[in-house]
């Protein structure tokens, strides 16, 4: 072949040029084969060209089923879960089960307000479409207060109840106690209080405050001073037993267990690296952990305007806002603060109020019926707006 100019190019070494294409040829079908997972005839792993061997081909799906529920329900956070997931083609199609979702912790789908997508109210909702029951509570949660989504939000916290979760039973309790999502005559106090006992039974504390007040003042329910006061007791017993299983020793200090008289007498902040929430015996423990739906709650309206005169409930740890105008009830005595349930009203009333409540001094009723100089945290506190 010659060029315009009349020169002719150098003859091509034939043999060479195709001893190069076959090794290059050669080494790409080698690292081909070395990415592939080879499988004998009986279907157990072999030795790959790079002589590597793949045993999770190996496993029935039954056993990597059995691995990643394990794996979901001890999930610390998300991404212990999700960075599995993203492992293989096999485990990310495996790991949508609905039996690993089904069991899956609620850990595994905390996600925060400020991360709050599409795609995690997608995984939620499979979660809670393969009976999880924390899922369809916590998705309910926000569908109804956040999404305003009532109808479905309420669904998902019954399909919860239905299973005996007690957080859903009392949540569904406050609906009935307040009305929300409707009007002040859609409140049914007859069937809250039902609710509360459900939840009661289970164990939940904060319903056996709400059963304990609405007792002892004759609120849905007939008047029986001496059950509600013993409710109260029950809840402050079940709080302590829940910390002292819940707190590491090495976070015990020396005074946290302590006997401290009449505490609400002391207007200082408690010593000690608790709250006294059980005014009852006298005692600081360190408040309760929050639920992941309440820690979205108050995540997402800590950064959002909510309707004209709308509140939120004052007690920080609950982040239910109101549906209507005048839903939650406010303190008689200071009219500043206002709440969802009696129970975060005594919740709150123990870590708080009580030593920002302008007139707290008068009132001096245990709730017992005798005037003994203990203040109560109900009595005198709550009133409808």
């Amino acid at each position: 072949m010659r060029t315009r100019g009349g020169v002719s190019y150098p003859k091509v070494n034939t043999m060479c040029y195709d001893k190069r294409r076959r090794y290059c040829d050669f080494i790409s079908e080698k690292t081909l084969h070395c990415r592939k997972r080879v499988k004998s005839s009986a279907g157990t792993p072999t030795a790959t060209v790079s002589g590597q061997c793949d045993f999770l081909d190996a496993l029935p799906d039954d056993v990597v089923l059995f691995i990643l529920a394990k794996l979901g329900s001890t999930a610390g956070c998300p991404a212990d879960f999700i960075s599995v997931l993203s492992t293989c083609r096999r485990l990310n199609t495996l790991g949508v089960n609905s039996l690993v979702l089904s069991k899956a912790s609620p850990k595994t789908f905390a996600v925060k307000a400020k991360n709050w997508s599409e795609s995690a109210h997608r995984f939620l909702k499979r979660c809670s479409d393969a009976g999880n029951v924390e899922a369809c509570y916590t998705l309910g949660m926000i569908r109804f207060y956040c999404l305003q989504n009532r109808g479905s939000g309420a669904s998902l916290m019954a399909k919860a109840a239905i299973n005996s979760h007690a957080p859903s039973l009392y949540s569904l309790a406050v609906i009935q106690f307040n009305g929300s999502g409707g009007s002040k005559n859609d409140k049914d106090l007859r069937a809250g209080v039902a609710l509360c006992a459900r939840a009661a039974f289970l164990g939940h504390i904060d319903a056996l405050r709400e059963l304990g007040h609405c007792l002892q003042d004759g609120y849905g329910v007939r008047q029986n001073i001496a059950e509600g006061r013993r409710f109260l007791v029950q809840a402050n017993a079940r709080e302590l037993a829940t910390v002292l299983s819940t707190t590491p020793s090495a976070l015990i200090s020396g005074n946290w267990l302590t006997w401290n008289p009449l505490p609400h007498l002391r207007h200082e902040n408690v010593v000690g690296p608790g709250c006294p929430l059980l005014s009852d015996f006298g005692c600081n423990v360190p408040p309760p952990e929050l639920h992941l739906a309440n820690r979205f709650l108050s995540d997402w309206f800590a950064g959002r305007k909510l309707g004209s005169g709308l509140r939120l409930c004052s007690h920080a740890g609950c982040g239910r806002p109101e549906t209507r105008l005048h839903e939650f009830r406010r303190c008689s005595v200071c009219g500043a603060v206002n709440y969802c349930s009696r129970a975060c009203q005594a919740l709150d009333w123990k870590m708080r109020h009580k030593m920002e409540c302008t007139q707290a001094e008068r009132v001096i009723d245990d709730g017992d019926g005798e005037d003994n100089g203990n203040l109560n945290e109900d009595d005198g506190m709550f009133v409808e707006s």
